[in-house]
């Protein structure tokens, strides 16, 4: 296992990882929020506010 590291600099294997996870988690979001189930918040009416 340790060899491994010597063929890849950890901080830069980590922070690829990390950079990736967080792309994949903003594509992920973005996704849903462009569905009928879960982006149609985004155009509701406030419901407290229609009672006012």
């Amino acid at each position: 296992m340790w060899r491994i590291w010597l063929l890849y600099d950890p901080r830069r294997l980590l922070t690829a990882i990390l950079v990736f996870a967080f792309l994949m988690v903003m594509l992920n979001h973005f996704v849903q929020l462009s569905t009928e189930r879960y982006g149609s918040w985004l155009s509701e009416p406030v419901a407290g506010a229609a009672a006012q």
